[in-house]
């Protein structure tokens, strides 16, 4: 992948480490610390009583803490880079899993390793996204620009209504959205991988003859020795990263006001020169101004919530229907040294029932994963990978609450539940994919709008440009304004990121309260329908910009 220098501008190197470090881990240890921590409740704490609710408290006030962390690290990124970014959030990862394993009691000592877990988790999390538009970045060619400006708009205020605008890619390759395919698969190996390889640790110490609070923390302390290496890889693999050149933690305190820029407009902003609050501003305002991103704030929400989704609510499902059924009345002893909770000791049946539901959905997105990247690259104008995604999830999702129940192998069950597990896969995987992509391209690929340009030229008018100039003179001043402008999107590519997840932590949150209240107060199907209604929304939003992407004013030249 990273061979091919005409799409990557990254190094073999660089787009390894982030394939096989940054993305599939920084989803490995957030599925590692959520699967394993009712062990750390129930056989290091020993709390016996309330551990589910002192288990949601540490995952709420996680994602809340998330909220806030994933826009700053971004931010900071477009100061001190990603590469460094990658290594404290890894770093401070392997910290919070050792401390983790310290606490005697709930509140305050578990919460705060969980909080300082959520901090290192946000930077790592938000760098999947950040990274991928610098490994595949579009360079920047100022004397590609004025020819283009040359060959397709003299500066007139004339030529300028009659639809020409400029730009900016190639138009025949989307490197960002065949990598995000890749990005998707190396995320569900790394979830994996917690589960197939850090979950066993503490079942295999306690066989090793330790009691279990001592297999829990010799397990936590491996995995946090892991997030050390990564964190290392990071900070060797990702040296050098194009488009990062001057981004140190030296400038991090380095202040930039509003008068380092009185030639430029609102339109010409130059990422690391604009004040903290700003790039966060901008980068919010952006998915209101921009299409690509607007639409990549949405995919990511509805994204983030189907993942909730299905690894929460499907096996909360699948646990009530056997619960009200009568079936955990069954007598079921669970494997000595198995390490299961108290929950799947009461209904151990329930708990492989969820478990092959949802690794089937798993593993028909891994299976997706590239396929969706490939097919978003044929489909940069219109996005139909995204649409398809968010129909089969209206489909899965109605479909799985209106089951009249989850099981696959009993008299009264029906196979037909493995169908619908593949819908919710598919859709799942293709919310985070297509979202990716179109972020990104968002970001690298910028179209500058005939109202730009006009503002461009007055503004040259008006300044006596044009006049003292020669054409050729003026052409060049205005193709440097318009690459100025064109690059800022590139530079703000971590406060993007950030508010990319600040979007995917709202879905979540919003799902898990308000989905979890109806549940309890409705039905078992209301999180599902809410999903539903999630993925309507992005069907919709998904059409609107297809629609204006082909009835525009730039249709004709837009691909």
């Amino acid at each position: 992948m990273a061979s091919s220098p005409a799409l990557f501008t990254a190094s073999r190197s660089q787009t390894l480490t982030y394939l096989l470090a940054v993305c599939p881990f920084s989803i490995a240890f957030l599925v590692y610390i959520n699967s394993s921590i009712s062990f750390v409740v129930t056989d290091l704490i020993g709390l016996r009583h309330g551990e589910g609710d002192a288990v949601g408290t540490l995952g709420f006030a996680d994602e809340l803490l998330a909220l806030v962390a994933c826009p700053l690290w971004g931010v900071l990124s477009d100061r001190i880079g990603v590469r460094h970014v990658c290594t404290a959030g890894y770093a401070i990862v392997a910290l919070a899993l050792v401390v983790f394993v310290q606490a005697t009691n709930i509140y305050p000592q578990l919460l705060l390793g969980r909080l300082l877990f959520s901090i290192g988790g946000s930077a790592v999390s938000t760098m999947v996204t950040a990274v991928l538009p610098t490994v595949t970045r579009t360079t920047f060619n100022a004397q590609a620009y004025r020819a283009s400006v040359s060959s397709e708009l003299t500066i007139t205020p004339e030529r300028a209504r009659n639809g020409h605008s400029i730009h900016l890619g190639d138009s025949n390759a989307s490197p960002s959205a065949r990598l995000s395919g890749f990005v998707g698969m190396c995320a569900g190996c790394g979830a994996l991988v917690a589960l197939v390889v850090f979950l066993p640790l503490a079942a295999r110490f306690e066989r090793m003859g330790l009691s279990p609070s001592q297999a829990i923390q010799r397990s936590y302390y491996l995995v946090a020795a892991v997030s050390l290496v990564i964190s290392v890889v990071c900070f060797i693999g990702l040296r050098d990263l194009p488009g990062e050149d001057g981004k140190s933690w030296g400038v991090l305190w380095k202040r930039y006001d509003d008068e380092d820029d009185e030639d430029d407009d609102d339109l010409s902003i130059h990422g690391p020169k604009l004040p903290y609050w700003k790039q966060l501003t901008t980068a919010l305002t952006l998915g209101f101004q921009n299409r690509s991103i607007g639409l990549g704030y949405v995919g990511g929400f509805v994204a983030r919530a189907s993942s909730v989704g299905i690894s929460l609510f499907i096996p909360l499902a699948v646990n009530h229907y056997y619960r009200t059924s009568g079936l955990c009345d069954e007598e079921h002893e669970p494997v000595p040294g198995s390490g299961l909770g108290e929950i799947k000791k009461a209904c151990p049946r329930a708990y492989i029932v969820a478990s092959i539901l949802t690794g089937v959905s798993q593993l028909v997105a891994l299976i997706a994963a590239p396929a969706f990247g490939y097919l978003t690259d044929k489909s940069r104008r219109y996005n139909f990978p995204l649409l398809f995604a968010a129909l089969m999830g209206i489909i899965g999702y109605i479909l799985f609450a209106m089951l009249p129940n989850p099981l696959f192998e009993r008299p009264d069950g029906n196979s037909a539940v493995f169908v619908v597990m593949a819908l919710l896969g598919i859709s799942q995987i293709g919310a985070i994919v297509c979202s990716l992509a179109v972020l990104s391209n968002g970001i690298l690929r910028v179209s500058i709008d005939n109202e730009t340009l006009r503002k461009l030229y007055e503004e040259r008018r008006g300044r006596g440009d044009e006049n003292d100039a020669e054409p050729d003179e003026a052409q060049s001043l205005l193709a440097g304004s318009v690459n100025r402008r064109l690059e800022h999107l590139s530079h703000l590519k971590g406060s993007i990121a950030g508010v990319y997840s600040l979007y995917g932590g709202a879905g979540i949150l919003l799902l898990t309260k308000v989905g979890g209240l109806l549940f309890d107060i409705l039905s078992s199907g209301t999180p599902f329908y809410i999903m539903a209604g999630f993925n309507g929304m992005l069907l919709v939003i998904g059409i609107v910009c297809g629609g204006i992407n082909h009835f525009g004013p730039s249709a004709g030249r837009a691909r």
